[in-house]
């Protein structure tokens, strides 16, 4: 199966777009709520963290299902794929309906358990940010897992346009309610559930009335399969795995971040965004990598898949250094004209630039090829590498350098940059063995 370079970028040019606007989402909620002082900006991304977690969680179901249904689009089993779609949307629902009543009536405890002891405006804060935010997790789990069956569909550009709107809704809601209304970070909160809302809502409607190969047009009407839900959690559950450690890595991190200050909570805070934000653009080929690679799995033309992994890593190095270039060139005046205090603008801005000199040439080998080996099936390998690397490279070593020699935020980026380091060997040495190649998920 060969897919031509107008239906490589077809696909993954709006997928390049829409993870740069998901991002910018959390971005305008952190530099427009800088308005409300340090307090604010550090309580967004202490919650933002947790929202990461469970949001990725539900993205790694929707994944499931995404490479489920390009296998069987890769067979030319278009009834297959359309019922593995509709067990995907009963599944997600009902997951993310249940974490979000836990999340709700557990939130103190949740809060209190994964930062500890922190100051008691910020607490303030993101109990009234969490509270809003959690009720967006069925929404966004519904659009990420009707996103990915359009997605499998080589169908991008939708979900792009979609979430474009709902970009553009989210600040408009942020000027409103942040700067109009004064409501801190509430009306960021409420600001991103009404975005979420709509993209919901606005896609499952043309799920419902677009002709294409994968098309829904009566979701309630679908009686739940347990060996095709099985087989979506056979993907689903191990990249829940590893996106749920990640994240839980992410957040024994932040835990120790949050001892050394709200300057330092602040900084760490925005120079996250800016890393997230530089990433979006290759992460947005990796999601393109799934189809394609599932695609040619599913249609037996392995060197087809093996091909377009190292094609579309090439493409994710190039979008990586661009990005990382520009990061650095906006970081001056992003911190300025967002009104931080001085000593946390000037922090911030060495902490992008020391990430940013590193992270092109040992982000994507860590990153994008996992793509691939998902799609192929092979899912347990880069669970098992990603957790294993997380807790003994980054949180070993953020703990050490910043808990015993006392180095600061730094240390978080030198344990993220050793993460890499490793996670790249390790992803390179399964891609040339092809041993990636040896799952089947589909008859």
């Amino acid at each position: 199966m060969i897919f031509s370079k107008n239906q490589i970028w077809s696909l993954i040019l709006p997928l390049m777009i829409e993870q740069l606007l998901n991002s910018l989402m959390g971005t305008a909620d952190t530099i427009m709520v800088t308005s409300a002082g340090a307090s604010a900006i550090s309580a967004v991304s202490l919650v933002d963290s947790i929202n990461v977690l469970v949001v990725n969680v539900f993205s790694a179901m929707a994944t499931g299902g995404a490479i489920v249904t390009s296998q069987y689009l890769g067979k030319k089993q278009v009834e297959r794929a359309n019922f593995a779609g509709r067990q995907l949307l009963i599944s997600v629902t009902l997951i993310s309906v249940l974490g979000t009543l836990l999340a709700l009536l557990l939130r103190n405890q949740i809060l209190t358990c994964t930062f500890g002891k922190i100051e008691e405006d910020v607490m303030d804060n993101a109990r009234r940010y969490f509270l809003i935010t959690a009720l967006s997790y069925p929404l966004i789990a519904l659009y990420n897992a009707i996103a990915a069956l359009f997605r499998a569909d080589k169908n991008s550009k939708l979900p792009m346009k979609i979430s474009t709107i709902s970009n553009l809704l989210n600040i408009f809601g942020n000027a409103v309610m942040i700067f109009g209304f004064g409501m801190g970070v509430t009306g960021a909160a409420l600001s991103t559930l009404l975005s979420r809302a709509f993209c919901a809502v606005t896609i499952l409607i043309f799920l419902m009335t677009t002709k294409q190969a994968v098309g829904i047009k009566n979701p309630l009407s679908t009686r739940p399969s347990l060996p095709v839900i099985a087989r979506i959690m056979k993907i689903g559950i191990p990249t829940g795995i590893e996106n749920g450690m990640f994240q839980f890595g992410k957040l024994a991190i932040q835990s120790t971040v949050s001892l050394m200050g709200t300057a330092a909570i602040a900084a760490n805070a925005m120079t996250s965004t800016l890393e997230s934000l530089s990433c979006q653009a290759p992460i947005g080929i990796g999601l393109g990598m799934m189809t394609i690679v599932g695609q040619c799995v599913g249609a037996g033309e392995d060197e087809q898949a093996r091909f377009y992994i190292k094609k579309l890593t090439f493409y994710g190095f190039v979008a990586l250094l661009a990005s990382a270039l520009v990061i650095c060139l906006i970081v001056v005046p992003v911190t300025s004209v967002s009104g931080m205090e001085r000593d946390v603008a000037l922090l911030t801005r060495r902490l992008t630039w020391f990430v940013h000199a590193i992270k092109p040439f040992a982000w994507c080998l860590s990153f994008i090829p996992a793509y691939g080996f998902r799609a192929a099936g092979d899912v347990k390998f880069p669970m098992i590498v990603s957790m294993t690397t997380m807790w003994t490279c980054r949180v070993a070593i953020v703990m050490v350098l910043a808990r015993v020699f006392g180095l600061g935020p730094v240390s978080v980026w030198i344990g993220m940059a050793s993460d890499w380091c490793v996670r790249s060997i390790c992803f390179f040495i399964r891609f040339r063995s092809g041993k990636w190649l040896a799952h089947k998920i589909t008859r």
